[in-house]
C-alpha cells in the first residue's frame, strides 16, 4: 500500500510565487512514493492546524508545512497532540523562516526544498507547550516577551516582503526609545530570576528572528531550552549587545545577559503590568505563562549533511545590512536612561 502525504500550503507565501509550483512540489513527493494531494489554506482562523489535524487522525504518513514560520506552527499543532504521528517536510516561504535556517533546509527554492525527501533522511526535534491563561500551545522554535513582541508585531507586511529581516532591525530602531522597565519572575529548572528585564527568550534551537547566533551553543533535540533574560533596559546596553550578538554570538558573556539550560520556564510579572508573549513570531497570550519540553517529539524531514556544517553569520547579517542598522539606531544611543 502506498504511503499517503498532504501538502499544506499557504497561497500568500513566498509572494504568492509558492503556489504557482504546488504541481512541481506534488511530483517530487511522488516520485518519492507517496500518493500526494494538495490543502490550501483560507482566511479562517487555525485553517492549517484543522488540515493538519484531520490528516493526523486521519492516518497520513507525511505532512508538508508550505509557508512561513505561521504555516509551519499551525502544522506542527496539529500534528502534535496525537501519537503516532506523522513525519513532517517544511516548504519555507516566509520572510525569516527561522526554523528551516535552523534545520538547514533550501530557503530560496521551493522545488529544492521538497526534494529533501529523496535523501531519506531526519531528525527528531524537541517541541515546546506554551500555556498561559487564554490558550495551550504548541510552539517549534520561540517563546519572547519584551520588546521584541513589539516589534513582530508593528512590522507591516509590505515592509517585511520588501525588505526581509532588515525591516524588524530598522523597526527595532524606532522602538527602542519606548523599551519599558518590566519587573519580571523568571522560574527555570535551577533557579529563579527576579529583576527588571528588556527582553526574554525561551528557544529550542539557535535561529531567532533572522538572527543565526541567538543560541550558539544549542544541540537540537537535547531536550533543552535555551533561556536568554536581558537584564537592562538601558538604549546603549543593548545596542551593544546587538552587537555582540550579531559579532558570532559574544551576547552570551554580557554580564547584564542570563543564559540557562533548562526544560521548564515560568514567565510572571511582579506587578499587574500586562507582558505579552510572542510564540514562534505570533501574539500567544499574556504572562503568567509556563514552558514545557517535549523531547525529540516531531520527526522532520531534513538534510543532515549539511545541519553537520558550520553556520555562516554573514549568509544573513550581510555589512550592509548591519551598517544600514548601525546607522538607523545610533542617533538614539544619548537617549537611554536607567
Amino acid at each position: 500500500m502506498r504511503k499517503r502525504a498532504r501538502v499544506i500550503y499557504n497561497p500568500t507565501s513566498g509572494r504568492e510565487l509558492l503556489k504557482k509550483q504546488i504541481p512541481d512540489i506534488l511530483s517530487e513527493y511522488e516520485k518519492a512514493g507517496y500518493d500526494t494531494s494538495a490543502f490550501c489554506t483560507t482566511p479562517t482562523p487555525l485553517s492549517a492546524q484543522e488540515e493538519a489535524d484531520r490528516c493526523t487522525k486521519d492516518g497520513f504518513d507525511l505532512i508538508v508545512a508550505a509557508g512561513g514560520d505561521g504555516t509551519i506552527n499551525e502544522v506542527i499543532n496539529g500534528i502534535s497532540p496525537y501519537e503516532p504521528r506523522p513525519k513532517l517536510a517544511i516548504i519555507p516561504a516566509g520572510t525569516t523562516n527561522d526554523y528551516a535556517r535552523a534545520l538547514m533546509i533550501p530557503r530560496y527554492d521551493f522545488v529544492k526544498a521538497a526534494q529533501l525527501i529523496h535523501k531519506g533522511q531526519t531528525v527528531h526535534m524537541d517541541i515546546g507547550k506554551v500555556k498561559t491563561s487564554s490558550e495551550d500551545k504548541f510552539f517549534m522554535n520561540i517563546g519572547a516577551a519584551g520588546f521584541l513582541t513589539e516589534v513582530t508585531y508593528e512590522v507591516p507586511a509590505n515592509m517585511k516582503s520588501l525588505f526581509g529581516s532588515l525591516a524588524y532591525f530598522v523597526k527595532g530602531a524606532e522602538l527602542l526609545p519606548r523599551v519599558g522597565k518590566v519587573p519580571v519572575k523568571i522560574t527555570y529548572d535551577d533557579g529563579v530570576y527576579e529583576g527588571v528585564a528588556s527582553l526574554v527568550f525561551v528557544a529550542l534551537t539557535n535561529s531567532v528572528g533572522g538572527f543565526e547566533k541567538i543560541a550558539p551553543d544549542k544541540t537540537l533535540g537535547d531536550g533543552q531550552f535555551t533561556l536568554i533574560i536581558v537584564k537592562t533596559t538601558n538604549i546603549a546596553e543593548i545596542l551593544r549587545l546587538i552587537t555582540m550578538l550579531m559579532n558570532d554570538g559574544k551576547h552570551i558573556h554580557h554580564p547584564k545577559v542570563l543564559y540557562k539550560k533548562t526544560s521548564y520556564v515560568k514567565a510572571e510579572t511582579q506587578n499587574k503590568q500586562q507582558l505579552m508573549i510572542n510564540i514562534d513570531g505570533e501574539y500567544g497570550g499574556d504572562a503568567p505563562a509556563e514552558f514545557s519540553m517535549y523531547q525529540q517529539h516531531l520527526e522532520i524531514v531534513t538534510d543532515l549533511d549539511r545541519m553537520h556544517l558550520s553556520i555562516n553569520t554573514h549568509d544573513l547579517m550581510t555589512e550592509e545590512k548591519e551598517e544600514e542598522f548601525i546607522k538607523q539606531v545610533s542617533k538614539l544611543e544619548n537617549n537611554g536612561e536607567e
